[in-house]
C-alpha cells in the first residue's frame, strides 16, 4: 500500500492511461485533510465539495472514487447504511479495520496487526500485490442491546 501524493498520484495515473484531473485532485486532498475516523459517501463528498464552492457532479465522484478504489488509493467501506463510504487507504501502522453496530450504525475504528499481516502473507505467497485488507465486524453495540432488553 502506498500514501499518494498529488505527484505519485498523477505518475500512477500516467502509467495507466489515465490523467491527473483536477477533480481527482482536490477529491484526494478531501480525503487526505479528512479528520481521522471519518468516512465519506459519494453523496457526503458532493455536498461538502458543493458547499467549498466546487462544481463536480456527482457522476464524476462516483467513477473517482470506483477508479481511486480499484487503485487501492481509498478504502471502499460497507458501513451497515446501505451505502458504500470511502476513506484513505493507509499502510501499515496506520491500518485499521471496523466494528459497526447494525441497529444504529455506530462505527469504531480499531488495530489489530495480526489481520492485515494473514491479508499480506496470504497475497504474497499467492503473488498478488495487496491493495487493500480490512476487517468489518458486525455487532450490536452496548445501547441498542439495552434497548432490546424487556423492560
Amino acid at each position: 500500500m502506498t500514501v499518494y501524493t498529488a505527484s505519485s498520484l498523477k505518475a500512477e495515473l500516467n502509467d495507466r492511461g489515465w490523467r491527473l484531473t483536477p477533480q481527482r485532485e482536490t477529491i484526494l486532498n478531501v480525503f487526505q485533510e479528512l479528520p481521522k475516523g471519518e468516512h465519506l459517501s459519494a453523496e457526503d463528498l458532493y455536498n461538502l465539495l458543493e458547499s467549498q464552492g466546487e462544481a463536480i457532479s456527482l457522476s464524476t465522484i462516483y467513477r473517482s472514487l470506483k477508479l481511486m478504489s480499484r487503485m487501492g488509493i481509498l478504502r471502499e467501506l460497507e458501513l451497515g447504511e446501505g451505502h458504500k463510504h470511502y476513506e484513505l487507504n493507509q499502510p501499515f501502522p496506520h491500518h485499521h479495520d471496523h466494528l459497526i453496530c447494525v441497529r444504529c450504525n455506530k462505527t469504531i475504528e480499531f488495530k489489530n496487526d495480526s489481520i492485515l499481516k494473514i491479508g499480506m502473507k496470504t497475497a504474497e505467497k499467492e503473488g498478488y500485490h495487496l491493495l487493500d485488507c480490512q476487517l468489518t465486524v458486525h455487532a450490536i453495540c452496548p445501547t441498542c442491546q439495552r434497548a432490546l432488553l424487556p423492560v
